[in-house]
């Protein structure tokens, strides 16, 4: 791994942050407006086409996330402003440490949902990712709520995230959340 002294992420990881945050924030609405505001009506059409829908979304970040890594390992981040305290680096490390294994979770945990439910985990409408268990009351007991429980602490975590990156950028006028925005001039 090498590293980073410039104040910016490169291209590809600005795309990559700002695809995922879109889908992420998209699925999770549709998750959130499928589950509590949606019943089945008669036949349970209209409710399971709004699921398919957050499913086949929702997927998509089990494959940007492991590419998203892979970049981030072989390009790391921009160096944290030396203003920032030690401890609030280390919490900064933390907090996108403790991202990563939620974007990696929250995926993980919908498959688990969905096969021990009976149904499949598609991708885009384009093909279904191979289930790794069938049918199963005892796991869908568990991953469930477990899928839903971490679903709201992700979106106050991203929530906090951008709420961190607002200060960073109004109150700190750090380079922070430009290095996420903005490619260095020439």
């Amino acid at each position: 791994m090498m590293s980073n002294n410039t104040q910016y992420y490169t291209r590809t990881a600005q795309v990559l942050h700002w695809l995922m945050a879109l889908i992420f924030i998209v699925a999770w609405i549709i998750g959130f407006y499928s589950g509590n505001f949606l019943s089945y009506d008669a036949d349970g059409s209209f409710k399971g086409q709004v699921i398919t829908l957050h499913k086949n979304i929702a997927t998509t970040i089990i494959f940007l996330v492991a590419i998203r890594i892979f970049w981030r390992y072989t390009h790391p981040a921009p160096k944290l402003p030396d203003s920032m305290s030690p401890t609030m680096q280390k919490a900064a490390h933390a907090g996108h440490l403790i991202l990563y294994m939620m974007l990696i979770a929250m995926p993980v945990t919908g498959c688990l949902y969905s096969w021990s439910a009976g149904h499949p985990a598609p991708v885009l409408y384009l093909f279904e990712i191979p289930r790794m268990v069938q049918d199963n009351p005892e796991l869908l007991a568990v991953v469930k709520p477990l899928h839903v429980y971490l679903s709201w602490t992700v979106g106050l975590l991203i929530v906090g995230h951008v709420l961190a990156a607002l200060k960073h950028h109004f109150i700190d006028r750090d380079h922070i959340l430009r290095s996420m925005t903005q490619q260095p001039k020439d």
